[in-house]
């Protein structure tokens, strides 16, 4: 079809409807500009409630965060920003109802495992059990169904927006110069991650990953204890000896369970060594949790973001103060490494409602 023919049926189109409206009666006339703009104003109306309901990421620049709606946030960041003047904030506004997100990250009835454990210990209040499970153990028989009230102690940004658990907030991305081979060495000596061959490999895997080193050795002390377990000391399964130092599903109700479900993921991936599993660790880590937004320890633990359209139930593990014992660890680092006044960010949740 050539240009003219076209031009010949766009300018027909127009012509038929200039004569439909036309004859449109006088009435009708004014009442379809009304209807048009009351469409309009709906839809702007429509698209903006759906834009104020996503989710969304602001630097905080000690002026743009609404104290009346977020109280007890801004006093606590510029005591951090004043004394570590090269940190950054980011204010992670979840759109999500502070009482909603506790009552789905609590223990259900319907629910075989809970989503939050705490150690079967004195060392925690008795209301720290949640009421549905009470003294019922999961695991490995040394866990128990963490309360709402524990729950909400340890997910409040506000409970941890200080110098000892600020680094649950700290995004793990790679800084150059702010992680070192020094670093790793101090916080991993005396460990079964101990040796310079390992401390390089950290540093290495982390830069290849833009992932921090030392959130990666954070993570394996947590996962494995100092002296190494099973998983990263070797475990033998259909005949090959396995590692899984990143406990990667090792899940279960008795401690054979977890280790054969551990072992069965490691020998699914070829993990027939450390090193392997550190790369392949490291790469699951990357793909699985940080690539959808879950790019802290506490977003890790507490899964309130929705980039990959789901809530609450993709979490790294069931511990509830794993966050806090890592972050700790992670402190400890830079601070043998002398640079945890580095250019590091940390990225705040905000809840509406609290």
């Amino acid at each position: 079809m050539n240009i003219e023919k076209i031009k010949e049926i766009i300018n027909n189109l127009i012509s038929k409807f200039k004569n439909l409206i036309t004859n449109i009666p006088k009435p009708v006339k004014i009442i379809v500009p009304i209807i048009i703009i009351l469409i309009l104003i709906t839809c702007l109306i429509f698209a903006f409630v759906k834009e104020n309901q996503k989710q969304k990421y602001v630097v905080y620049n000690g002026k743009n965060l609404n104290e009346d709606k977020y109280p007890g946030y801004k006093e606590l960041i510029d005591n951090l920003k004043e004394k570590h003047p090269n940190w950054t904030f980011t204010l992670f506004y979840t759109r999500l109802e502070w009482d909603e997100v506790i009552k789905n990250e609590g223990h259900k009835d319907n629910t075989e495992f809970p989503l939050n454990l705490i150690p079967d210990s004195s060392k925690y209040p008795e209301d720290w059990k949640c009421e549905i499970d009470k003294d019922k153990t999961f695991d490995n028989g040394t866990w128990l169904c963490a309360s709402d009230k524990a729950i909400k102690n340890q997910m409040d940004p506000r409970n941890i927006l200080n110098e000892e658990n600020i680094f649950q907030f700290a995004e793990l991305k790679y800084v150059e110069n702010a992680q070192t081979k020094e670093g790793i060495s101090k916080i991993t000596n005396g460990s079964f991650l101990e040796g310079d061959s390992i401390s390089e490999a950290l540093i290495q895997a982390g830069k290849n990953a833009n992932l921090d080193p030392y959130f990666i050795a954070s993570r394996l002390i947590q996962e494995q204890g100092r002296n190494g377990s099973t998983l990263s000391k070797g475990y033998e399964y259909n005949g090959t000896i396995v590692y899984n130092i990143f406990n990667i599903r090792a899940t279960g109700n008795s401690q054979e369970e977890i280790l054969q479900n551990a072992a069965q993921y490691a020998y699914s991936q070829g993990w027939d060594s450390m090193e392997k599993a550190l790369i392949g660790g490291v790469e699951f880590l990357k793909e699985g949790y940080i690539n959808v937004g879950q790019n802290t320890l506490y977003l890790q633990k507490f899964d309130v973001v929705n980039q990959d359209g789901s809530l609450y139930t993709h979490q790294y593990m069931q511990n509830l103060l794993a966050p806090q014992s890592e972050a700790q660890n992670m402190k400890a680092i830079y601070e043998a490494s002398n640079t945890v006044d580095s250019s590091l960010n940390f990225i705040i949740p905000l809840y509406e409602n609290m």
